[in-house]
């Protein structure tokens, strides 16, 4: 009785690094930022995605148990009447978020913890309108 022969070893078994596991710090809140193109096409949600660091710093929201993480994102999906801003895990939808109304959500909603209705389109995961 033969032997089969052994099958030879796996070449990309020997190059393959290891994945490391990404690490985020702890946050109470993600704001998330609709930065495309059809949301704002004049490029006013990246300038306002750019302000954010600096007005959660000011707020006091950079860092500790009240740290809002924010992230940039591509499509929402809800293209009308950006730039659009989502608060989670809240699923508070603001739209027409201009600087102005930024300063009130990082001040009234995000330290204060009262929603901004005016300016809410959508509220989940309930999905119900305000």
């Amino acid at each position: 009785m033969s032997q089969a022969p052994s099958p030879a070893p796996d070449a990309s078994a020997s190059t393959t690094t290891a994945v490391v596991r990404p690490r985020i710090g702890s946050y109470r809140r993600h704001l998330l930022v609709c930065t495309g193109p059809r949301c704002a096409p004049e490029g006013e949600a990246q300038t306002l995605f750019d302000s954010l660091g600096d007005k959660l710093k000011a707020a006091g929201l950079h860092e500790g148990d009240l740290r809002v993480k924010r992230s940039r994102v591509g499509c929402f999906a809800a293209c009308k009447g950006g730039p659009v801003v989502c608060v989670q895990p809240d699923g508070t939808w603001y739209y027409n978020v201009t600087p102005g109304h930024m300063d009130r959500i990082v001040t009234e909603h995000l330290v204060g913890g009262r929603v901004v209705q005016e300016l809410v389109f959508h509220q989940g995961p309930s999905g119900a309108a305000p």
